[in-house]
Formats: structure tokens, sequence, C-alpha cells
């Protein structure tokens, strides 16, 4: 089989997108667990591209759906468009993820007379890996450094914003900043013994940002 690139992931993800969103599915009739259909929808798309492509499948150890292609699959309610992540370290808040996420953002409708539920994909979007840091953090800190700031406004900064780090660890990630400025983020990353992703700003800003990827959207 052939094996599977970020290209043809994007690709398959349009022609699933699509696909789903047409197909009524008894299993989710009046589930409201937005877990469940997560899960549901995830285990859907990997089935499908198992049956077409060689790639290797993600595990707890890795911690991401496609780790020989450093991608994670997101799927959220447009309700409320937002996930967990691991958290390895606050660095990631500051300079990314460390890898792409590729998000489907559904709207969930139940039938009562067939007693089925669609889930309507309105937006599938590709984040690359660089864009995944938080776009306060990332904005607040270009801004220092357009300022003329140094070390001690960086330390000040992450500080003042409760990064989860002592000032010895905010010390080393100026001097890294300082070295290798981050690219703007375009996510929302709020503090947790895991990392709470919020995608509002990439579902607005797809298609309009470098590393952000209208994948499928749903006609108006």
């Amino acid at each position: 089989m052939p094996i599977l690139t970020a290209e043809i992931l994007c690709l398959e993800a349009e022609i699933f997108s699509l696909a789903e969103s047409q197909h009524p599915e008894p299993l989710l009739y009046g589930v409201t667990d937005g877990k469940a259909v997560g899960t549901y929808l995830e285990q859907k798309f990997r089935l499908y591209l198992k049956t077409k492509y060689d790639f290797i499948q993600g595990n707890s150890a890795s911690g991401i759906d496609f780790p020989g292609l450093l991608i994670d699959m997101k799927v959220t309610s447009i309700r409320q468009p937002q996930s967990s992540c691991p958290f390895k370290s606050a660095r990631q808040k500051i300079f990314g993820l460390g890898y792409s996420l590729l998000i489907f953002v559904y709207d969930k409708a139940d039938n009562s007379i067939n007693r089925t539920a669609t889930l309507n994909i309105l937006h599938t979007i590709y984040v690359s890996a660089e864009r995944t840091a938080d776009f306060q953090m990332t904005r607040g800190i270009s801004n220092i450094l357009e300022n003329e700031g140094n070390k001690d406004d960086l330390i000040s900064f992450m500080l003042d914003r409760n990064l989860p780090v002592d000032e010895l660890e905010a010390s080393n990630i100026a001097d890294e900043i300082l070295i290798n400025p981050p690219l703007q983020g375009f996510l929302t990353i709020s503090n947790a013994l895991q990392w709470r992703l919020q995608y509002g700003r990439v579902i607005e800003r797809a298609g309009q940002e470098k590393g952000i990827i209208t994948v499928y959207r749903a006609n108006p």
C-alpha cells in the first residue's frame, strides 16, 4: 500500500469530511458526550485510512495519532471548539506543541424519526506545528522584542502571564527566545494538568494565515 503523507492525509480528510456529513449514524443518536463522539470519528477515520495506506498508528506512548507524520487528530463541537492535549513542557506555549494538528469541527444533529445522528463537519483545519503556540503569549513576546525588550522583560512577562515555570526555567527560555524568536501562534492554550486547546481563532483565520490550512469547509 502507498505510504501516507501529510498531503494525502489532508486530501483524504476532505473526502472523509464530506462523506461523514451525509452519513446517518444510529450509534451516535442521543449521545451528548463530546469525548465519545470524538473517539467515534477518530477511529472511523483511522480505519478508513488503514484500508488504503501504510502508516504508523499512534499509541499512548507516542501521544499523537500519526507519530510518523508528527500530526495529531482533534475532534470538537462547534458549540465549544476546544480539546485537551498532554502537557509536556511550558515551552509548548511559546514554541508550539511540537507537532501539527488536524482538527475536525462538527455540529451534531439528531433525527428522532430515524433515531440516527449526523455529524455535519463544518470545518476541517490543518495547523502546522510552528503555528501551534499560544496566540497571546507569542504576540506579547513579539511586542517586547519589537520594543527593544531584553531578557529581564521577557522573564517578567512570562511570570506575569503565569507560565508554569520557575525563575530558572524562565531565564533559560528567555535566552532561547533572544536567539530564536518564536513564530506567531494561533491557538489559545490554557494552563491545566493537561493543556486546554481552544480553536476559535484557527477557525476564524483558516486559509488567511500561513500554516493554517482550510482542508474542508461546509457550504454555508
